[in-house]
């Protein structure tokens, strides 16, 4: 029996043998439990897909939402209980296509939440049509004469709308990856850590090997809180950096935000409900 308690066990997870997905959970749990988190404090957010699957292997609360809607889900939960420990976890084309709009409005109101993007390059629950990051000319079951859309770059859109954590791991590189994973979960505000991830059934061409051969780490050399430089790193040619790109430190999370313009810093889940004035409220609706 596992130690960890957000442990599930042996369950049937759906994903392919091989997946990456494996590899995210496995760290992501670990990431957890080295920060002291209790299941009961922990709060998951997912949409649709193969990278929403996560939270049914995690023992913490969770909600299963649609397709591209677990951000502003999210930003509820922190809102009406800012204590919780909230997460979203979602793929490319979960976050990037049908939740494009959440995310650029997550990074402007900067929620106080953990946001994974398991990062294939694919769609792969719906059996390998391109996602919005697919690489230009990348023949897939749908796009059979290639890809002819440039691919959405997360990053740098981050980064340029000032989002206050941007990094990008490897699962495969499971300590680095660990390590980045409680750095994010350690900010104060919207963090993005977009994760490059095989999906071994249906992009044959992104693979481990792959993955290897065109990615490197960032050194010390890089101060994340270089915006410029940050910016560049995420627009530039050749290997794909690994690491945390961009920190924006000190800035003012939506609850902090939202609490003086209600005049109340009490949470919402503890104000007192005068349910005689929410029903005569409902009543002019009818």
């Amino acid at each position: 029996m596992s130690e960890n308690p957000f442990d599930m066990g042996e369950k049937d997870t759906g994903w392919c043998p091989g997946c990456g997905n494996f590899m995210i959970l496995d760290v992501f749990k670990e990431a957890l439990v080295e920060l002291n988190y209790k299941p009961e404090d922990v709060v998951i957010i997912s949409g649709i897909g193969q990278a929403a699957k996560l939270p049914q292997n995690v023992n913490s609360h969770f909600i299963n939402s649609l397709h591209g809607r677990a951000v502003p889900i999210a930003m509820g939960v922190k809102a009406v209980n800012p204590k919780l420990k909230v997460i979203v976890v979602s793929g490319d084309a979960c976050t990037y296509a049908e939740g494009g709009n959440h995310f650029m409005h997550a990074i402007r109101r900067n929620i106080n939440v953990t946001h994974f993007v398991h990062n294939n390059m694919i769609m792969g629950l719906t059996k390998g049509q391109a996602s919005p990051t697919t690489q230009l000319g990348m023949v897939t079951n749908v796009q059979t004469m290639g890809v002819i859309s440039a691919p959405f770059n997360p990053l740098a859109v981050a980064i340029s709308l000032d989002a206050s954590f941007v990094a990008r791991a490897y699962c495969a590189d499971k300590e680095k990856t660990k390590e980045i994973f409680k750095k994010a979960l350690n900010h104060k505000g919207y963090a993005l850590i977009d994760i490059f991830q095989p999906c071994v059934s249906f992009n044959r061409v992104n693979t481990y090997q792959w993955y290897k051969e065109n990615t490197y780490y960032l050194d010390k050399s890089h101060s994340p809180y270089n915006r410029e430089a940050a910016l560049r790193l995420a627009t530039g040619t050749g290997k794909y950096p690994l690491g945390i790109f961009y920190i924006c430190p000190n800035k003012p999370t939506f609850e902090e935000n939202l609490y003086p313009y209600q005049k109340s810093d009490i949470p919402i889940i503890k104000r007192k409900r005068d349910l005689a004035k929410v029903a005569q409220k409902l009543q002019t609706y009818i």
